[in-house]
């Protein structure tokens, strides 16, 4: 689809100083790790159940990769470099076994079936295939895949892997961090794909912590990223081959051959302008699909999954669902590609987990499994380690199920049908955009936030969505969109999570529900500070007691 020419001419005057003067807002007072609250934990909890499995004293499951195996079964990598077998994960009562398969790994991240037998994992220094020769549920062969360059720094994860389409695996490798440079070995801040028999090839570089990463079933990568240098707030962002996603370190290695990167590192500064701004300007520089704003939306951003279930685990199947390490939680994410590029919405979805959610995947009967952690990064869930299992219940709350874009606003759909007289009264809802800059510096605050006044709503005849035509839509901004007035049809309770964040790259063509207005950048609204919040400090967290001196 293409723009119209009033997206361009009301982009154009809204940009104007006089109504989105860039505001740099101090941190909210949205505590980084806040605990949240019981009323919502437990309202979260009738609809998807938390179900912690209990760990037996003496082992220490930091879960760092989950795949399910057939049989009601589960192998778990541990950053402490163990793998192990679990039974009993589904029962209703559960009370697992645990056996070793395998040990002495250097922090793996990640573990999936690999076709011609046994399983792979990614450790910091290596691909490796892992074999059971004798079938006695111990691995006897450890195989190197792929070596990958390590200079020594505590920071240099690598992630994965993940099955390609086309049957190679790929693997994201995290910048280094604390030295004279991020990336003083080759493929740092990278995606490669790798061959069965080892060959390395360079995929997308300017990644900065990209601790989870999936292919989608229509055959799209999508990224998580975290907050941090040159990093504004997490991210989701869509990587095809040739990408710049935005950390400029691992360009240091561009110039090798196989890069299929053309950007170099003189051809960064410290912009201070809004990433896709710099994007129009800087060929190669992809911004995100979807921002997750800080604190809001999670402060360590890990693993991303896609809902396969067909339903089975709720109404949000096709979605999306995205892990936070430090708060501890999970959101989902709906998607759509609009003039060829992706964008979409982002939700929260649950809280209250024992330790940080660092891994999700679906096992049988449409169950999630939640790996966690927290040593040496801290979390709001109270405990170190552990895995959880989440499983619905078969209730449906009413919550906003979708945004997708409109020419002239957002259609919202619902899960259950919407009370009309609540969700037709514009005093239901509030619009607001805001962005980050695109610089060196740790985070970024939210800036140009500016309200987008709401002028038509039609509720369609079954309630079951509610299209808002809003002013001061700006493309590249995220769009806050709260529903916190709306009820629901029958029993009138109110959207259990009632704010959506929409990253509009692109505004469609097609039929608006408000005529154009040529005043428009007037209608806006310069408002409070977002409850996103810049970057903090790091938070402290004590030494475990089991770690020795």
């Amino acid at each position: 689809m293409k723009r119209s020419s009033f997206s361009r001419l009301a982009l154009t005057a809204l940009a104007l100083p006089a109504f989105a003067s860039a505001q740099t807002n101090n941190p909210s007072a949205v505590e980084r790790f806040a605990k949240p609250s019981d009323a919502l934990v437990a309202a979260e909890n009738l609809a998807w159940q938390r179900t912690p499995l209990p760990v037996p004293d003496g082992i220490v499951l930091e879960v760092s990769g989950i795949l399910p195996v057939a049989g009601q079964r589960l192998l778990v990598t541990t950053r402490r470099g163990e793998v192990w077998w679990i039974d009993g994960a589904y029962d209703a009562d559960p009370k697992p076994r645990y056996t070793l398969f395998a040990q002495g790994l250097h922090e793996p991240l990640g573990i999936i079936a690999a076709p011609k037998g046994g399983y792979y994992v990614a450790q910091r220094q290596e691909l490796t295939r892992l074999v059971d020769t004798d079938n006695d549920g111990r691995a006897d062969i450890f195989e190197t895949v792929a070596k990958f360059p390590i200079s020594g720094s505590y920071h240099e994860y690598a992630f994965g892997p993940v099955l390609a389409p086309n049957g190679n695996l790929r693997v994201t490798l995290n910048v280094a961090f604390g030295g004279a440079t991020q990336a003083p070995v080759p493929w740092r801040g990278w995606m490669v794909e790798i061959t069965p028999d080892g060959q390395l090839t360079p995929i997308a570089s300017g990644l900065r912590s990209p601790a989870g990463f999936v292919v989608s079933s229509q055959g799209a990568w999508f990224t998580t990223d975290n907050q941090g240098e040159w990093v504004g707030s997490g991210k989701i962002t869509h990587i095809e081959s040739g990408d710049f996603i935005g950390h400029p370190a691992g360009l240091a290695w561009s110039k090798l051959p196989g890069s299929t990167v053309k950007l170099r590192p003189e051809n960064i500064s410290d912009f201070e302008q809004p990433m896709h701004v710099v994007a129009k300007n800087l060929p190669g520089l992809k911004a995100p699909a979807v921002w997750l704003p800080h604190t809001v939306l999670g402060i360590s951003n890990s693993a991303i999954i896609e809902d396969v279930t067909g339903g089975k685990f709720g109404p949000f199947a096709g979605q999306f669902f995205v892990g936070d390490q430090g708060q501890s939680k999970l959101m989902r994410v709906s998607l759509e590609k609009v003039d060829g590029v992706w964008q979409g919405a982002a939700y929260a979805f649950r809280e209250g987990f024992e330790s940080g959610t660092l891994r999700m995947a679906f096992g049988e009967n449409a169950v999630m499994f939640v790996g966690e952690t927290a040593r040496g990064w801290g979390s709001v869930g109270p405990k170190q380690q552990g895995i959880e299992r989440v499983t619905w219940t078969g209730r449906t709350p009413l919550e906003i199920k979708t945004v997708t874009a409109q020419p002239d606003g957002f259609l919202l759909t619902f899960t259950v049908p919407v009370e009309r007289a609540t969700a037709e009264n514009p005093a239901s809802y509030s619009v607001a955009g805001f962005t980050y800059n695109y610089h060196t510096a740790y985070g970024a605050a939210p800036i140009d936030r500016l309200a987008c006044p709401v002028r038509k709503i039609i509720v369609a005849p079954d309630g079951l969505s509610a299209r808002l035509a809003v002013v001061c839509l700006r493309e590249g901004y995220i769009h806050e969109i709260k529903a916190a007035g709306v009820r629901a049809a029958t029993g009138g309770a109110a959207v259990l999570h009632p704010t959506a964040y929409y990253t509009l790259n692109r505004i469609p063509a097609g039929d608006r529900i408000i005529p154009i207005t040529p005043n428009a950048a007037e209608l806006c609204i310069a408002v409070v500070s977002a409850a996103a919040s810049a970057h903090t400090a790091k938070h402290p967290a004590k030494q475990p007691n089991d770690w020795p001196n």
